[in-house]
């Protein structure tokens, strides 16, 4: 019989700050992850606090896939798509960045990003739009490229190397200024967006958005920026390959504390009851369990048998270990 595969689940926005979310998790119940944190053991912890522009679930993940430790702001996830998709060969250690289409949502005291999630852009409207802004990047020594994603484009540029930049899960909701690079280096960038502010109001993609009903797209955010080197290519990993699960994430960054705590029960009844099941099979299993400000690695590990005793009268661990993310 082949012996069990392992696997690893990571979750983002497992833990919540926010108030709906927070009231939320106070009557969340969550059998399959009880079950599962009774029978794992808290193997790593990250504890930083909600100003990283990198967030705990972008940490987590660098360390599951074998990244070196990045400068925050600076894991170089661009780059890591431009080697996997053939864009960036062996031996190119050049900076890459992600160049995301979105909405910006302009109030009466500030310019707030909206979700590039919910802007429903199709393959055709992206590279409409890539060939219109392709020659105003072009200019600031920029080159774009398409990714398998639609909305979202790869640069390639020596501005990228060094430059800090804050995941879009963390600037989503929250005004433009407060998470936008700063410092000499990232002037270009600030002007290149409001030439695209002013570019793409004219686009007649932007008018068959309005006429079905859509957001407009009106900008980008850049992120994922920096430099890959050779030997910093993860290899792949001997025993876990970590699986991303995303069923939290609309939900929290609206705040929408019912729908998240739908979301979890789900989550809890699909992947983490099979996460368990595994682990019951015998396999090797890991979670990673990530919020706004930290993320803790459970694993499989030997137990004595005071903590075994212990972990019978543990209860509602899942509320104690969610509430601390």
């Amino acid at each position: 019989m082949a012996e069990p595969l392992p696997r690893h689940l990571l979750i983002p926005f497992a833990g919540r700050g926010s108030p709906a979310c927070r009231a939320a998790l106070a009557t969340l119940r969550l059998p399959n992850l009880e079950t599962l944190l009774l029978r794992l053991t808290l193997a790593d912890t990250d504890t930083q606090d909600d100003s990283t522009r990198s967030p705990p679930h972008e940490r987590a993940l660098a360390r599951a896939l074998g990244l070196p430790p990045a400068d925050d702001g600076c894991i170089p996830w661009a780059a890591l798509e431009a080697r996997k998709t053939g864009l960036a060969a062996p031996g190119d250690h050049e900076a890459w960045g992600l160049v995301t289409l979105c909405n910006w949502q302009v109030g009466i005291d500030d310019v707030a990003l909206g979700d590039p999630s919910a802007i429903e852009i199709d393959a055709a409207e992206s590279m409409t739009l890539l060939a219109v802004a392709q020659p105003f990047f072009e200019e600031d020594g920029i080159a774009l490229y398409p990714s398998d994603t639609p909305g979202r484009w790869l640069a390639r540029a020596p501005i990228f190397d060094g430059l800090a930049t804050a995941s879009i899960d963390r600037a989503v909701g929250y005004p433009i200024s407060q998470w936008s690079p700063l410092g000499d280096a990232s002037r270009p960038l600030r002007r290149l967006q409001n030439e695209m502010q002013m570019l793409l109001y004219t686009q007649r993609v932007n008018d068959e958005r309005t006429a079905r009903g859509v957001p407009p797209i009106n900008s980008f955010w850049l992120s994922g920026t920096g430099v890959l080197k050779d030997g910093d290519l993860p290899s792949p990993p001997a025993t876990r390959t970590p699986v991303v699960d995303l069923a939290l994430r609309d939900a929290a960054l609206r705040d929408d504390g019912l729908a998240w705590a739908t979301a979890w029960q789900a989550l809890d009844a699909g992947a983490v009851a099979g996460l368990l099941a595994d682990l019951t099979r015998g396999a090797d299993v890991a979670l990673s369990l990530c919020g706004d400000r930290g993320a803790q690695l459970f694993t499989v590990q030997p137990r004595g048998l005071a903590r075994w005793a212990k972990g019978l009268f543990d209860r509602n661990r899942a509320t104690q270990v969610l509430e601390s993310l």
